[in-house]
């Protein structure tokens, strides 16, 4: 059965606009709470981000699944993160995020976890959408769902992030930024840095419902790098709105993305003896990696791009480091998806063993030059199918004649073509994504 409303991060489109409306999120709580009940008696967990809707779709959300019979515990502003942690140690049958990330603040989306904290069986999602179709009905009376609040999910999460580093670390001496994007983050990650000693200035600190990543977070790094540079602070950390994400600048404003950053925690866990097996990236992630890697005698494989699918393959192979160069990194050892405050403190462990600052430790990776371009499209055509854009990657492919990639992908919660090109050459990078770029907004226009 081909999946109506979930795509490849849960379900996430416009405020407002089908399927992300309050009556379809009071169904889809009604639906998930009979397929959570299928195994016996049900516990769902709730958070969101800081986005104003959020509280639209929670109230939505809790009222259908307490009509299915499912309790309810609510978290409230929580990074996602976070919320998987909560749902494991909660013993709960599933948690449930309203969020839609990176997204601006008119965007909203829900997102599930097992029980496990990870993300759900396809079984699972299946019935949902089956049981989307079906009349909502509610449960007798005396067997209605329960709500409460979880008042101390905060202190839980923050002494949990702690927990990832050894006991008795300390980062005193280290002037850090931290940009939490206005987003779920906001509170969390100021107290974890600062309780381990760090000396801490936020901004990106204070949500209003509509300011969630603008201008701000690891999609904005404008403010980061020059707050860093007029602070004089060591490095400056990024997250998304949702908390799964994690991008730095060193102390000169220099971007350090997430290919960089898993490189740096696999470097040092290798070093350490810790690395468990190898290091699972993307289709996006750069050739430098894969190659620094294989300096260090380090297995690397390409899932395709999605942190369900990292997930997928680091649990195939039980291997315990992935991720993706958006900064999406899961530390498998400690989490059961991406975590970006816990990846910026491996990065942090990292740097403190090897004595070396951010922008000197980044040069032991020589990335290859890369771009990436997104294309909007309609739904009348399949870009990725194409005829004539086929041919024209093909092409570019024999031109570059084993020294660069090219990839097209559709993104999976918006309708972009993203086209990325890969190679030694810069200026011929460039000009052939601009190339393709241009030819799939003829064809798609």
């Amino acid at each position: 059965m081909s999946r109506k409303y979930f795509g490849t991060d849960g379900i996430r489109g416009r405020v407002g606009e089908s399927p992300i409306t309050p009556d379809f999120m009071l169904k889809l709580g009604w639906a998930a709470g009979i397929a959570f009940r299928s195994q016996g008696v049900c516990r769902v967990l709730v958070g969101k981000d800081t986005r104003n809707s959020g509280y639209m779709f929670e109230s939505a959300l809790e009222a259908g699944l307490s009509a299915a019979g499912a309790d309810v515990m609510l978290l409230g502003p929580m990074p996602t993160p976070g919320i998987a942690y909560l749902t494991r140690t909660f013993q709960a049958n599933a948690g449930i995020v309203i969020s839609a990330s990176h997204n601006p603040y008119y965007d909203n989306g829900i997102k599930f976890f097992s029980g496990a904290g990870k993300k759900l069986p396809d079984e699972i999602e299946l019935m949902i959408e089956e049981l989307l179709d079906d009349p909502m009905t509610v449960v007798d009376s005396a067997r209605i769902g329960k709500v409460s609040r979880i008042n101390d999910a905060a202190g839980r999460y923050i002494e949990f992030c702690k927990s990832s580093v050894p006991a008795g670390t300390s980062l005193a001496g280290l002037r850090i930024v931290l940009d939490c994007a206005h987003g779920a983050t906001y509170k969390i990650a100021p107290s974890v840095f600062r309780e381990l000693g760090a000396d801490v200035f936020s901004i990106g600190v204070q949500p209003d419902g509509l300011n969630i990543n603008k201008d701000s977070g690891s999609t904005h790094l404008n403010a980061l790098q020059k707050t860093v540079r007029d602070r004089h602070a060591d490095l400056g950390i990024a997250f998304d709105g949702d908390g799964d994400r994690v991008l730095m600048v060193d102390h000169t404003g220099a971007v350090v993305d997430g290919d960089e950053l898993l490189f740096l925690i696999a470097k040092d866990l290798k070093q350490c003896g810790c690395l468990e097996g190898g290091v699972v990236g993307t289709q996006m992630s750069n050739l430098g990696l894969e190659l620094a890697l294989a300096d260090l005698k380090v297995p690397f494989v390409r899932a395709k791009v999605g942190d369900r699918y990292v997930m997928a393959e680091l649990q195939e192979r039980n291997w315990s480091l992935g991720g993706e160069n958006s900064g999406h990194i899961v530390c498998k050892q400690f989490t059961t998806t991406g975590d970006a405050i816990i990846s910026a403190l491996q990065v942090l462990m990292a740097l403190k063993r090897s004595g070396q600052k951010l922008a000197e430790a980044r040069k032991s990776l020589r990335k290859y030059p890369q771009v990436l371009i997104n294309v909007r499209y309609s739904g009348d055509v399949d870009p990725l199918g194409h005829s004539d854009i086929q041919a024209a990657c093909s092409e570019v492919t024999q031109h570059m004649a084993g020294k660069g990639r090219v990839l097209l992908r559709k993104s999976g919660t918006e309708p972009l073509v993203r086209i990325m090109v890969e190679g030694d050459d810069e200026r011929q990078v460039k000009g052939y994504a601009e190339s393709l770029a241009k030819l799939v907004a003829e064809v798609c226009a």
